[in-house]
């Protein structure tokens, strides 16, 4: 009975994983202390998350570098531990996604002084992500090609189960709002953005009919508007601590090993998401913005998404980063971010889509034609929209864009790849970050609404 209570329900039944959970708790005073100290929350993230690294490595090395992790029963209860603190703020940062944009995009429509703004706000936003994901998907197969992906694999080796693929009438059916609550629950972003839109745009036609009235909802929004960006405020200033344990799961939970098998494919996909953010910073200059400044003030949200591995769970504190420090208005960071969380994202759809393809591809014998190429960057672009911005989308996105190509009997080639998804996915979701917070940023610009001077305002730090 002694040993059932600490090994299934306390999870805390080895001296090592009590070692671990004391240093974890270390480390988080460590924290406290250099909060304590004014260091940045910048720099802080920037430490946090060496620091998850180090931690992450240390229980692989402690164990000896095992094929498979979780069967060792310390490392398993070590990381359920981790994952307490780790996973357990991506849940508040959830929790508070759905207040956030449904409040921000009423506050935006019922804020702005004709319907043109709204517009323009749409189809630029839009337009910038279809481009997005365009030259990401380009980008995946001049590097796929480059590296020579899948010329080099074996067929005989790991098999993954193919995901039900849904056609594109029924993905576009399914943004849709048909059920509000319903959208709520399954966090369909679009569908939340276009109900909030509908909401915000009868206020503001209602407004000249029934001006008390609705000026007692405005009056409520605008108080709902400060009160959640309380919360999301109070929630972010966790983000240093919290990348810790995320960090130290994401490199514990995964054998060294099982990222050799697939080094190439690693390499030639940071290599491409790498190129793809020096593109991001080289549009920012284009358009007025001193890549430097916005490198300095995103750390934060980009080292968030790198550890969480969730574009939705980063959202908030990318939205505060845009409207406290780099002078973006909240209600187009609101919203450009929150399409961003499910379209046009540059790396799990435009690069690793792309990749997967060219991989398979040469591992099946498909030829590379032209007419494939151009099949390839359609397929996903169309699959970029619908992504849920969460972890593990890349069995959802190889899914689709293999199905889309006519790649699907080869799925199971996709096996290895998927092992180390983690690794993948901690690159990927940066890149999709790093591009909603560029396009923010433009679209802001184009509709000549961002603060410059608090942009250019180095002093101007979260805590």
């Amino acid at each position: 009975m002694e040993n059932s209570f600490l090994s299934n329900f306390l999870m805390v039944s080895t001296p090592l994983t009590l070692t671990f959970l004391v240093i974890l708790l270390l480390l988080f005073i460590f924290m406290a202390f250099l909060k304590k100290k004014h260091i940045s929350f910048s720099i802080r993230t920037v430490i946090g998350t060496i620091i998850g690294i180090l931690l992450g490595v240390s229980i692989q090395l402690v164990a000896k570098t095992p094929d498979a992790p979780l069967e060792i029963t310390w490392i398993n209860e070590t990381t359920k531990w981790f994952s307490l603190f780790g996973n357990g703020f991506i849940d508040l940062i959830r929790m508070i996604v759905i207040p956030l944009i449904i409040i921000s995009i009423i506050h935006v429509i019922i804020s702005l002084k004709n319907s043109s703004n709204i517009k323009n706000l749409t189809s630029k936003t839009i337009f910038s992500y279809v481009i997005n994901v365009l030259i990401a998907s380009t980008i995946g197969i001049i590097i796929a090609n480059l590296f020579r992906l899948g010329l080099s694999e074996t067929s005989s080796i790991a098999t993954a189960e193919i995901k039900e693929v849904k056609n594109f009438v029924d993905i576009l059916r399914n943004l849709i709002p048909k059920n509000p609550v319903e959208s709520m629950v399954n966090t369909n972003i679009i569908a939340i953005v276009i109900f909030s839109a509908f909401v915000g745009i009868a206020a503001k036609k209602m407004s000249s009919i029934y001006k008390t009235q609705i000026d007692s909802f405005v009056k409520l929004v605008d108080a709902l508007h400060k009160i959640i960006i309380s919360i999301t405020m109070s929630i972010t200033s966790l983000v240093p601590y919290a990348v810790i344990p995320l960090m130290a799961n994401s490199i514990a939970q995964r054998g060294i090993k099982s990222i050799l098998d697939v080094l190439t494919f690693i390499i030639a996909l940071y290599v491409a998401m790498i190129i793809m953010f020096i593109i991001h910073l080289a549009v920012l200059s284009i358009f007025g913005y001193n890549p430097i400044t916005y490198l300095k003030k995103a750390i934060a949200p980009l080292f968030l998404a790198f550890t969480s591995r969730s574009s939705l769970g980063t959202l908030p504190v990318a939205v505060e980063t845009l409207t406290e420090s780099m002078g973006a208005t909240d209600s187009t960071s609101a919203f450009v971010m929150g399409l961003g969380s499910t379209i046009g994202q540059a790396g799990c759809a435009g690069v690793f889509g792309s990749m997967v393809v060219i991989n398979i591809a040469n591992m099946s014998g498909t030829p590379l034609t032209f007419s494939f190429y151009l099949m390839t960057i359609l397929v996903v672009t169309i699959s970029s929209f619908g992504i849920a911005g969460i972890p593990g989308g890349g069995h959802t996105v190889a899914s689709s864009v293999l199905s889309g190509t006519g790649l699907a009997p080869y799925f199971e080639f996709v096996g290895p790849i998927l092992a180390v998804d983690p690794i993948l996915d901690m690159g990927r979701t940066c890149l999709n970050i790093n591009g909603a917070m560029t396009i923010s940023l433009i679209v802001d610009k184009s509709l000549k609404q961002v603060n410059m001077d608090t942009f250019n305002n180095t002093n101007l730090k979260l805590d």
